[in-house]
């Protein structure tokens, strides 16, 4: 086989070799993926499902997404950033958030130049970075009471980068950045020129007492950021495989052209059912399923409350360091699976120096009741 240069760094996610390895087992508990057990919108349900009987969502057409979702996309970031997008011009509709990553790297960079992510961050887009040609230049996290804090200082001393691409909260870590940290960014993308790519899949699944902020709210990040949506995390619309983009309109130009020719967009039907879902008055149930999201991750933490885990600011998900355990990750997570049985995912390509030595629990897809015996069985795949 001819050797390809794009796939030479690229690592495997580790996710499903977990999730075969676990089978269908019900007294595993499956914290590998990124699935949730918390339902969808009610109201995303009815207008999916009715679009679907009278035939009025049978399409993909327009390539960039239905003006009615479009529409809705821009008043909900109305909503969060206090911004006006045109609908027509500045937002484009993609097949899942994570599917929008890599138009937008295509259109921002050229083969070699780099880009700015944490480490750890989400698989997903460190590995988008290499396979678009890009080169990922990674800002270590740490740990600082207890929470996983944006090193500030490193991120001073990044020298060039044509975009950074950062998540709040990200998976895998939840971190959360606070006005400091997007001060800085703002800060590191006037000195580099960059875009900020903001992958904003989380961004209101926040625990409480931290405060959620929208970078398109600092000063110096509204012309500079492109904003990357999606209905799979907080509306709980996984399986609809809807995302956005939106930004200023030059750059905006150029990925709609590259989405366009990629993937297009999801069915009109899935579309319709998230419009319905923007637009509830209600809220969509989105502060109820973090309430839960929450409660689970707090169960965890009290359960392995003598390990080294790292506490979520948000998100779906925390980290537990194997290397404090005498373990690589990869070893803790077989160990856990064999003897604790619980699925969970090593972070081996989450990052460079930093994700490698933790393994992830998701705790999205298991209700607290199922949470209860967490610490047992950390206690037998530890013997």
């Amino acid at each position: 086989m001819r050797p390809n240069s794009r796939f030479a760094q690229v690592q495997q996610f580790d996710i499903d070799k977990v999730a075969a390895a676990a089978g269908a087992d019900p007294d595993v508990l499956r914290m590998e993926n990124l699935d949730t057990d918390v339902l969808p919108p009610p109201v995303a349900v009815a207008a999916t499902a009715e679009a679907l009987a009278s035939g009025a969502g049978n399409s993909w057409l327009p390539f960039t997404g239905l003006p009615a979702l479009c529409e809705a996309v821009a008043d909900e970031l109305r909503r969060r950033t206090g911004l006006d997008y045109d609908p027509l011009h500045q937002i484009v509709i993609t097949s899942g958030g994570t599917s929008a990553v890599m138009p937008v790297l295509l259109a921002t960079t050229e083969p070699g130049d780099p880009v700015v992510l944490t480490d750890p961050t989400y698989a997903g887009l460190l590995q988008r970075v290499r396979l678009s040609g890009a080169r990922p230049s990674l800002v270590p996290l740490r740990v600082e009471g207890g929470y996983w804090r944006l090193d500030r200082d490193a991120l001073a001393r990044v020298g060039a980068a044509t975009a950074l691409l950062l998540m709040s909260p990200s998976m895998p870590s939840g971190v959360l950045l606070d006005r400091d940290d997007w001060a800085a960014v703002a800060e590191t993308c006037a000195r580099t020129g960059a875009y900020l790519i903001y992958d904003a899949a989380m961004e209101r699944i926040v625990y409480g007492g931290h405060p959620r902020i929208n970078p398109c709210q600092v000063d110096g990040l509204a012309d500079r950021t492109i904003v990357i949506g999606s209905m799979s995390k907080e509306y709980r619309m996984i399986g609809w495989r809807i995302g956005w983009i939106a930004g200023p309109p030059d750059i905006m130009a150029r990925i709609r052209v590259a989405v366009v020719y990629n993937t297009t967009v999801s069915s009109g039907f899935a579309q319709l059912g998230a419009a319905a879902a923007l637009s509830d008055p209600s809220g969509a149930g989105v502060g109820e399923a973090v309430a839960e999201y929450q409660a689970r991750h707090d169960t965890v933490l009290d359960q392995l409350s003598d390990l080294p885990v790292v506490r979520a600011a948000g998100g779906w998900s925390c980290l537990v360091d194997a290397v404090a355990l005498g373990l690589t990750a990869p070893a803790l997570s077989a160990r856990l699976l064999e003897r604790g049985r619980v699925a969970a995912t090593p972070m081996t390509a989450w990052g460079e120096t930093v994700a490698p030595r933790y393994v992830r629990l998701v705790y999205s897809n298991e209700p607290v009741s199922r949470l209860g015996d967490l610490r047992s069985r950390f206690a037998a795949a530890l013997r």
